[in-house]
Formats: C-alpha cells, structure tokens, sequence
C-alpha cells in the first residue's frame, strides 16, 4: 500500500505504523506530535506519554470509503473523542470522505481536532486505567453518525469539548 510507504518517508516522525497481525488493512498508529503549545502536550509530558496510540481498519474498497479510526491508548476526554476512543470527524463518515484523503492528512486533521476540543489524558483514579473496545466504539460511532445525518455538522464552541 502506497500510504504505508508515503508514512515510511516522512522525515518529521508525526507519526509511525506498525501493521496489526502483518495486515495492510489493520495498523496501529502512533501519533508522536501534538501542539506543543497545547494542554495536551503538556499531559504528554507530565505523564510521560511519548505517543497516542489509534487503530485505523481499511475497508476492502479503501480510498473510496473512509477506515473506522479510534483511539487505544491513552484514555483521552473531551477533544473530541468518545466513548470506546470512537472520533467525532465529520472526514471519518462516508459523507464526509474524499478519496483524494491521505492517512498523513486525517492524522494531521486529528491531532488538530485534539487540540481545538481540549483534549485531555484523563487522570481520574479508575478511569484512566480502563481500556477503550472496539465494540463499545464502533457503537458510539455509529450513534455519532446517526445524530449529525438528522442535526448537520456543526463546530461547537471551545468550551463544548
């Protein structure tokens, strides 16, 4: 997969991937960089988090229809992401994707949203330790979807998260 070897190349170490079970349609992906300038990178840093850890599954008919993207590790809050590390992007829906997308690009754009939605690692005893599901992902997403096919996409305030 051409991707996988545009990600190889980059000099500025973004992000890595590692393929789940030597498979081109599972990876995991670590995001290396956020806004150094935001809350979320200094949580990295206090908690001494080197990287974000997200798994992206490609549909047979990828680029033509967006890969279910969710965050693993750490339990992150607000930053627009949910329940089971389902992401709330409007890029990630089969509406909102363009074929001409690139994973570099949606990560760029995720590690953005992060950002805009104070995201933060969670600290709360018990919770922060609890792992994000797939099911439980998967579930939100669609839930997510469903919402804003009847509400619009909309970009909430700041302080919405």
């Amino acid at each position: 997969m051409k991707e996988l070897q545009d990600i190889a190349r980059l000099s500025d170490r973004f992000i890595s991937v590692e393929l789940v079970d030597e498979s081109l349609f599972d990876w995991n992906v670590k995001l290396h960089q956020v806004d150094q300038d935001s809350v979320l990178w200094q949580d990295m840093k206090e908690t001494n988090t080197e990287f974000i850890l997200l798994n992206l599954t490609f549909p047979d008919n990828f680029p033509f229809s967006p890969p279910f993207m969710r965050v693993l590790s750490p339990r992150l809050e607000n930053g627009y992401v949910l329940d089971g590390g389902a992401i709330c992007m409007e890029l990630l829906t089969p509406r909102g994707w363009s074929s001409a997308y690139t994973v570099e690009a949606v990560m760029r754009q995720f590690a953005a949203s992060l950002v805009k939605g104070q995201g933060r690692i969670c600290r709360k005893a018990g919770k922060s330790k609890k792992s994000f599901s797939r099911k439980e992902a998967e579930a939100t997403f669609k839930s997510l979807v469903k919402t804003h096919e009847k509400y619009g996409w909309v970009t909430p305030p700041v302080s919405d998260g």
